[in-house]
């Protein structure tokens, strides 16, 4: 393949590339070797769970393995336990060590559903940077100055608010840098976010002599609301272990704006062929795709056909969550019954949910909290479904 084609390959779907003439003469230099270029990306094990914010860069890491070179995945144990201040606006709890063990464990078993296993190194930061004495840890200091690190927007906001900054959030960034020059990286990749911690790794290399990495930074994708960045904690992801009816009804929820932004950053369909689709078609498409990326193409097509089914056809689904009457203890009602079998996440949000008109029961809107349980369908919201037996 030319390296214009390549070119076009991995800059589709980034945000900002420092800078694509240092990418270009890596990428022929590579040719001219058969060397691999070492691709770095690194990974806080805070939250274990990857949806599809995730995956955008993962995708990116899969297109340099799918071109023949070699994924470090950084798996950040050792800095974990300071916590990356990007984006804080307070310190960070720190992590037990055996708290982000579990977490890289379940970590390892979902990122292979993307990365090529035979072109990925897992590397924990801690196997070089347990071993650093104090002298070299002091002379980490050396390669940023505090004004550098008080220009940063986060810290600069902090600072200027009177809030907390302490000297170990400024060694999150030099030892992120650190893990690129121990792995001599050409590339590293991360969310625009990152953008500060990125470029201290390409600083720190040119000051220890090293050819400096190319930062690649891919965009920080938003969630189902199509507002806020995608998070587990606001509930507006789409997690790559859910079931393929729970993705493709998700992806189906999401605006027609942000569904051409999924194709760019999730897919490598022609975006001006989607143009030509209607926007229904269009979208049912992408939550296929989606889809046969996690599980395959015949869990696609039935995620589909269950989905028309439901929403074009107005059936209930054939596969539910069950409830039966007789398992509940004395005094159940629809606000434990739902929470209980995770349908809705507390008591307060069943009754948002009532009050909105959003819950049903065999097509009637449901509007008391103490309405009699008795066998039928409850819909709840547009997707969520629970037959009570």
């Amino acid at each position: 393949m030319s390296i214009p084609d390549i070119l076009k390959i991995l800059s589709r779907g980034t945000t900002e590339i420092i800078n694509t003439e240092s990418l270009k003469k890596k990428l022929i230099k590579s040719q001219e070797t058969g060397q691999p270029l070492i691709i770095k990306a690194g990974f806080d094990p805070t939250a274990p769970d990857i949806h599809l914010g995730h995956v955008v860069l993962l995708r990116k890491l899969r297109q340099f393995q799918d071109l023949g070179h070699t994924v470090h995945f950084l798996i950040g144990d050792f800095t974990a336990q300071i916590g990356d201040p990007t984006g804080r606006d307070k310190l960070r709890k720190q992590l037990d060590r055996s708290e982000i063990e579990e977490n890289a464990k379940t970590y390892k078993q979902q990122v292979f559903k993307i990365l090529d296993e035979t072109k990925t190194r897992v590397v924990f930061n801690s196997q070089w940077l347990d071993g650093l004495s104090s002298q070299q840890v002091v002379e980490l200091t050396t390669h940023a100055t505090v004004a550098q690190m008080l220009a940063r927007a986060d810290f600069k906001k902090r600072y200027d608010d009177g809030k907390e900054i302490s000297i170990l959030e400024f060694l999150y960034p030099l030892l992120q840098g650190y893990d690129s020059v121990h792995l001599k990286a050409d590339v590293e990749l991360g969310g625009n976010d990152q953008k500060f911690n990125l470029l201290m790794g390409r600083q720190m290399q040119e000051n220890l002599s090293q050819n400096p990495q190319v930062v690649m930074m891919t965009p920080l994708l938003e969630g189902t609301d199509g507002v806020k960045k995608m998070s587990k904690s606001l509930d507006n992801y789409i997690g790559i272990n859910e079931s393929p009816d729970e993705i493709f009804g998700k992806v189906m929820s999401i605006s027609d704006e942000l569904m051409m932004k999924y194709y760019e950053y999730l897919t490598d369909t022609d975006l001006d062929s989607v143009k030509d689709l209607h926007p229904k078609e269009a979208k049912l498409q992408l939550a296929g795709q989606i889809v046969q990326q996690f599980h395959d193409e015949a869990a696609a097509l039935s995620a589909r056909q269950g989905f028309e089914k439901v929403f074009s056809q107005h059936q209930t689904p054939e596969n539910m969550p069950v409830c039966r009457l007789s398992d509940l203890k004395d005094g159940a009602n629809i606000l434990t019954v739902l929470t209980d079998c995770k349908m809705v996440s507390s008591k307060k949000e069943v009754r948002r949910l009532l009050q909105q008109g959003a819950i049903s029961f065999d097509g009637n809107k449901l509007e008391d909290e103490n309405w009699e349980l008795r066998p039928g369908v409850l819909k709840i919201g547009k997707r969520r479904f629970l037959e009570l037996s």
